[in-house]
């Protein structure tokens, strides 16, 4: 096990769980906030990734949880279905960081990012509702949760955004699109824990200080979920993908 880092540092990797925590349940991105924490404790890029998967998994347990009532499917694909495709693409993904350089798919995310934040502003604020338009195929939905459920056990760094803009343009709305997307993020990253778990490059008392705050912020975000309005969550996405898409940019 690694030195016992000191106190000041756990309760700012704490602290940085509990917001992350609470910006995974609301809209995503939250990676973006334990990544470089874990970074500036002095983890490597690796060990920060890895670390911060295990870490967070907790938080993503107890949102999805806490909103399964408000989780659901689309038409005849169901919320079964697409559970196994996070989870199957989680598998693929976890597998793929084993074996290749994390730089190829980490030059991807900026894009990745801005690309889902965009069509999510499109969907939730354009005149016309999403449900009624109809706009992505139920085969093409299947396809693109899979293919995120391969990024987010590869690297994971905005796949909240990413669901939410393809599930709210398939028709859900946000606040049920929100639940949905914890309880897939929970699917596609217990594959990617299942085989980061007995690595070496994770740091266990980060990885405490940074659940025991991401969990805290689960209930928080679950909290939020159901007492904020529609507009203000939609809003809310908004303004978390582009601070995110800028601050990959410039990173």
């Amino acid at each position: 096990m690694p030195p016992h880092p000191d106190l000041p540092l756990l309760l700012l990797i704490a602290l940085a769980g509990l917001y992350a925590g609470t910006q995974n349940t609301l809209a995503g991105g939250g990676s973006f906030i334990t990544f470089p924490t874990l970074l500036l404790a002095g983890l490597n890029p690796l060990a920060a990734n890895i670390t911060s998967t295990i870490a967070l998994f907790p938080n993503q347990i107890t949102s999805a949880l806490a909103g399964r009532r408000l989780a659901g499917g689309v038409e005849r694909l169901s919320l079964r279905h697409l559970f196994g495709l996070s989870i199957a693409g989680g598998i693929v993904g976890a597998l793929l960081l084993l074996n290749t350089p994390v730089s190829f798919f980490s030059r991807l995310v900026p894009w990745l990012v801005l690309f889902a934040t965009t069509v999510f502003t499109w969907g939730s604020f354009r005149r016309k509702p999403l449900h009624a338009a109809n706009a992505i195929p139920l085969p093409a939905l299947a396809t693109i949760q899979f293919l995120i459920g391969v990024y987010g056990g590869y690297f994971g760094g905005g796949i909240g955004i990413l669901m939410l803009s393809a599930l709210t343009i398939a028709g859900q709305q946000v606040r049920m699109a929100t639940a949905t997307k914890n309880v897939l993020a929970m699917a596609m990253n217990a594959s990617a824990v299942a085989l980061f778990v007995f690595s070496s490059q994770i740091d266990w008392y980060a990885a405490l200080a940074l659940s025991i705050g991401g969990i805290a912020g689960g209930f928080t975000g679950n909290w939020l979920l159901h007492r904020l309005p529609e507009k203000l969550l939609r809003g809310f996405v908004v303004l978390v993908g582009f601070a995110l898409t800028v601050w990959l940019f410039l990173r």
